[in-house]
């Protein structure tokens, strides 16, 4: 599916530039003994831009030039659905456009910081691998517990702290109210209210 929305795009991009004005390129047309005027010929230009999907990065350009007798070179590059950078480089003249698809697949630059992590999680990847491949591994294994940071370890101190002092004033005010009880039926069965 990927390969046919490459292809699909090329053949859009191929008749779209198929339709390109080259009237400048054609001889005097002569009708019934009358030379028709030809429009000026065409200035030389050129222009190029690179783009992206985001700042710093480039995933597709386009480049052309045209010598002013009609004749158009350029290229333009994107990357593909697999990732792939593609490159089409082309002629236009009067006789027609000639596209070059580039087969050499290169891969987008990769950063220094991508490599390294590539080769971390590869060799992860290895050591994952090989302790999986030995059935006795997980046997003898002993789970890992997380250790707790300076900053766990000084709110779990503060929680404990906070907790005591809680737990020590909830005691005092149950025996306060133990005490106002046992005095208000000791009251209660001398006055006979009970």
């Amino acid at each position: 599916m990927q390969s046919f929305t490459s292809l699909t795009f090329l053949v859009t991009l191929l008749i779209g530039l198929s339709y390109c004005d080259v009237s400048h390129v054609l001889q005097p047309v002569i009708v019934e003994d009358e030379v028709t005027t030809l429009p000026p010929p065409p200035k030389p230009y050129a222009f190029g831009y690179v783009a992206g999907r985001y700042p710093g990065h480039v995933d597709r350009s386009h480049s052309e030039a045209s010598d002013g007798s009609g004749v158009v070179q350029g290229s333009f590059s994107y990357v593909d659905p697999r990732n792939q950078v593609r490159t089409v480089e082309y002629i236009a003249d009067a006789h027609g456009f000639y596209p070059r698809l580039s087969h050499e697949l290169k891969s987008p630059e990769q950063t220094e910081a991508v490599q390294r992590a590539a080769n971390k999680h590869f060799a992860l990847y290895a050591k994952i691998a090989e302790e999986h491949a030995n059935p006795h591994h997980r046997a003898v294994q002993e789970p890992s517990l997380p250790r707790d940071t300076v900053a766990v370890s000084k709110a779990k101190d503060r929680h404990f702290t906070l907790y005591e002092k809680i737990a020590h004033e909830h005691a005092q005010i149950a025996a306060q109210r133990e005490a106002e009880r046992i005095a208000f039926e000791a009251t209660s069965e001398v006055n006979g209210l009970h």
